[in-house]
C-alpha cells in the first residue's frame, strides 16, 4: 500500500474452498490505472501461473454506496 498511494483499501477474501478474490478500491480511475500497471500487479502476475490453476481474471467494478464504521 505504501507503494501504491493511490490504492486507498485491499482485501484479499475466500470465496469457496478453492476460490480466492482480491477486492482493492481507489479514490479515482488514475489510482486504479497506476495499481493495474505497477510494480505489484506486475509481481503477482509474473507469480500467477505458479500460484493458480488459471490466468486471474480482472474485473472493472463501480462501488455504489459504502457504510465504514471506526475501529475500536
Amino acid at each position: 500500500m505504501e507503494a501504491e498511494p493511490g490504492t486507498t483499501t485491499w482485501y484479499a477474501v475466500r470465496l469457496s474452498k478453492t476460490q480466492f478474490a482480491i477486492f482493492d478500491t481507489f479514490p479515482n480511475e488514475a489510482g486504479r490505472t497506476a495499481h493495474l500497471e505497477g510494480k505489484v500487479a506486475a509481481a503477482l502476475m509474473a507469480k500467477a501461473p505458479d500460484m493458480l490453476q488459471r490466468p486471474p481474471s480482472i474485473e472493472k467494478i463501480d462501488v455504489l454506496a459504502v457504510k465504514l464504521s471506526p475501529s475500536k
